[in-house]
C-alpha cells in the first residue's frame, strides 16, 4: 500500500534529533512521497535542504495567515514568487488562507492571501490552504479572485469543516484533505464531511508534527508513517478497503502537485516534478 502524506512540517525543532530514523519509518510505512508544507519564506533554506536529503520530499514556499500580522511586508509576496521559481521541487504556494480565531487583522489576512493566489494562478501552481473560522469569506474571496483574475486549484488542508462548508470547496474546486482529526471519536462532523467528498478530490495528511491520530494520540509527535492511520479511518467511513483508498489518494496527490512515483528501485525522476 503505497500513500503521499501531502503536508509535514519536518523542519520543525521536535524532529532534528531523529530526522533520518523517522524517514526510515515513513519508508517501511510505504510512504512514497510527501508535500512539505511552508509557513514562512525564512523556513524555505530549511525545507530545501530536507528535500536534499530525502528526494520523495517535494515542497511549497507562502506565508501563513497567522503569521501574516508580523511578518506580511511589502515585498513579500515578490520573495514569495522568487523563492516558487527558484526551484522545481516547488508544487504550490502554501501554506496560505485565513484564520479568523481571534484574529484582529482580518482584512490584511485577506490582502496577503489574494496576493499568494495571484502568485499560484501566475505559476500554474495550486494552493494550500489553511482555513479557520473563515469558511464563508474564504468561499467568498476565491470566487471573487475567479471572476477577476481566474480559476486556481488547490487543497482544504487539515479539514474541520462542517458537511456544508465542505461543499462550498467542493463546488470551487478543490481537493479536500483530512489529517489525524478525523479519527477523534468527537470529530462527527469532519467524519460526515470525510463521506461526501468524491473519490478524486480526496487526500490526507498528517500536518506532522501536530495531530496524531487514533490510536497514536496520546504522542507528543506525530510523523508521516502515522497518515495511514488517517486512510485506515477514511477507508472505513467510507466503505471501501484500505488499499482502494490509499491508491485513490495518492493518484490525487499526484494529479493535484505533479508528482512522479517512484520507479521499481525506488528512485525518482530527476525532471522537475510540477507537470502543469
Amino acid at each position: 500500500m503505497r500513500l503521499i502524506d501531502t503536508h509535514v512540517h519536518l523542519n520543525f525543532d521536535s524532529f532534528q534529533p531523529d530526522l533520518d530514523e523517522v524517514a526510515q519509518n515513513w519508508r517501511e510505512a510505504g510512504i512514497v512521497r510527501l508535500v512539505h508544507s511552508c509557513v514562512e519564506p525564512a523556513e524555505f533554506e530549511a525545507i530545501q535542504s530536507i528535500a536534499d536529503r530525502f528526494p520523495e520530499v517535494s515542497f511549497a514556499v507562502g506565508l501563513h495567515p497567522l503569521d501574516v500580522e508580523e511578518k506580511w511586508q511589502t515585498d513579500t509576496a515578490q520573495v514569495i514568487l522568487a523563492l516558487a521559481q527558484s526551484d522545481s521541487r516547488v508544487v504550490a504556494i502554501g501554506e496560505t488562507g485565513l484564520d479568523f480565531f481571534k484574529a484582529k487583522n482580518q482584512e490584511q489576512q485577506q490582502e496577503a492571501f489574494w496576493a499568494q493566489l495571484e502568485i499560484a494562478h501566475q505559476l500554474n501552481l495550486p494552493v494550500i490552504i489553511h482555513c479557520r473560522d473563515a469558511a464563508a469569506p474564504m468561499a467568498g474571496l476565491v470566487k471573487r479572485f475567479w471572476a477577476e483574475q481566474g480559476q486556481v486549484q488547490g487543497v482544504m488542508h487539515c479539514w474541520s469543516g462542517t458537511p456544508e462548508e465542505t461543499q462550498q470547496f467542493l463546488d470551487l474546486g478543490f481537493y479536500i484533505s483530512f489529517s489525524g482529526i478525523v479519527t477523534f471519536k468527537n470529530a462527527v462532523s469532519v467524519q460526515e464531511s470525510a463521506k461526501l467528498v468524491p473519490s478524486d478530490r480526496l487526500l490526507v495528511e498528517t500536518d506532522c508534527p501536530f495531530l496524531a491520530p487514533v490510536p497514536k494520540r496520546g504522542e507528543r509527535r506525530n510523523q508521516p508513517a502515522y497518515v495511514r492511520f488517517v486512510a485506515e479511518q477514511l477507508a472505513h467511513l467510507r466503505g471501501i478497503s484500505p488499499s482502494d483508498l490509499a491508491a485513490q489518494t495518492t493518484e490525487n496527490a499526484c494529479n493535484l502537485f505533479g508528482l512522479s512515483l517512484p520507479e521499481a528501485d525506488g528512485s525518482l525522476p530527476t525532471e522537475s516534478f510540477y507537470s502543469g
